[in-house]
């Protein structure tokens, strides 16, 4: 079952749960998915359960953050070791520990610290400081993933990927460059509207119009992809759709009720947007089945 795959990192943004319709709209067959934010790698993951590919590029900006998810797929003794001991040195006072852990991450940067801080930080939220520096609070109701479930996650993953990936720390233009036509591309870029060009829940952002470009030279090649970009909760929006001009398809997915909207007693529905690029709906076993009627318009799916 796809929402049984293994996932050893809590991560405030992540695709996870919506993997399962987000892959409705892969190949049954590529060469190689291309993740040039692939944060924990969720679709890469799900991807690889369904053997929809063989290869894999896992890159992301946060180097802390690709390094370990290197380590768990290339080396879940070691990491599954470091998380465990350094999970029960907590019991004594358990958010000092998490504090002391936090300022030994900001100052070596070493991925077995930053494990520790997402499965115990509050809401698995990652937030940074103006210098750059990891300053999420701890959950003080809980002590983070223990370490039997936290070594079968990270075997889990590297089951599915160990030696399949090639992994890198660079900017996501420099990836998209190298991209074949074989390849597919999933795009899951610092949520726009939420993060602008900077925001504390990222590393780093991205800048509008230097994205569409990017996009824009995709298509002109024939590359594939698919990218998580806006959405929308209740009457709200989150940035700006991207233009018509890339002749996208929308993919509109109903996620249900935010946390934040159930906390505030409120009956808002939050809609996530998926855009196909024209060169995987042409090769698309749906559009050829007459799916997409108009080759460009919006479909919604209720996430169950």
């Amino acid at each position: 079952m796809m929402r049984n795959l293994p996932h050893p990192i809590q991560y405030q943004g992540s695709k996870r749960n919506l993997a399962p319709i987000i892959l409705k709209y892969f190949p049954q067959k590529v060469r190689r998915v291309v993740e040039p934010f692939a944060g924990t790698a969720a679709i890469s993951i799900a991807a690889a359960a369904k053997q929809i590919a063989r290869q894999f590029w896992l890159n992301d900006i946060n180097k802390s953050l690709i390094k370990l998810i290197e380590i768990i797929i290339e080396s879940p003794d070691e990491i599954s070791g470091l998380y465990s001991k350094i999970w029960r040195e907590q019991h004594n006072d358990s958010v000092e520990h998490y504090y002391q852990i936090r300022e030994m991450f900001n100052r070596t940067h070493d991925p077995e610290f930053f494990l520790y801080l997402m499965a115990r930080c509050s809401k698995g939220s990652v937030r940074y400081n103006a210098e750059g520096f990891f300053n999420q609070s701890p959950d003080k109701r809980r002590k983070g993933t223990r370490p039997e479930k936290m070594e079968k996650n990270i075997f889990g993953v590297s089951f599915l990927l160990k030696g399949k990936c090639t992994f890198s720390d660079t900017d996501y233009k420099k990836v998209l460059q190298c991209v074949a036509p074989n390849d597919l591309v999933y795009m899951d870029p610092p949520y726009q509207g939420v993060c602008g060009e900077r925001d504390s829940r990222y590393y780093a952002g991205i800048a509008f119009d230097d994205f569409v470009v990017a996009l824009d030279e995709l298509n002109k090649k024939g590359i594939s992809f698919i990218v998580s970009y806006d959405g929308r909760r209740g009457t709200k929006s989150f940035g700006n759709p991207l233009p018509d001009f890339l002749n996208l398809t929308k993919i509109e997915i109903e996620a249900g009720r935010s946390s934040q909207a159930t906390l505030l007693g409120r009956d808002e529905i939050t809609v996530e947007s998926l855009y196909l690029s024209p060169a995987l709906l042409e090769n698309s076993p749906k559009k050829q089945n007459g799916y997409f009627e108009t080759g460009y318009k919006t479909e919604q799916f209720l996430l169950s």
